[in-house]
């Protein structure tokens, strides 16, 4: 089930999407874009202020998320990919 701030306005199907991929991220900032988006004038632009500090918000969270990953820096399944390739192109089993 869709959270919307106005539920008596109609979203846009992108909106709708944002809604929901939101829910599961939480950011609180794109909950304030959808609000300014669903209340204000139709074609509206963030200032150049709004841009920068949501860039600064994103990018913080991108570096957050860099830094807790898990994953290798490098990918380490090159050569069992290359070998899976082209045991496909040629007709091979996988097994």
């Amino acid at each position: 089930m869709l959270t919307v701030a106005c539920p008596d306005l109609p979203l846009d199907p992108h909106l709708q999407n944002l809604v929901r991929v939101n829910e599961e991220s939480r950011l609180p900032h794109v909950d304030d874009l959808i609000s300014r988006k669903q209340s204000g004038p139709e074609q509206s632009a963030l200032d150049d202020t709004d841009v920068a500090s949501v860039r600064e918000r994103l990018v913080a969270g991108l570096m957050e998320a860099q830094r807790e990953s898990l994953l290798p820096e490098a990918p380490s399944a090159r050569p069992a990919l290359d070998d899976l390739l082209v045991r496909l192109r040629l007709g091979s089993s996988l097994g």
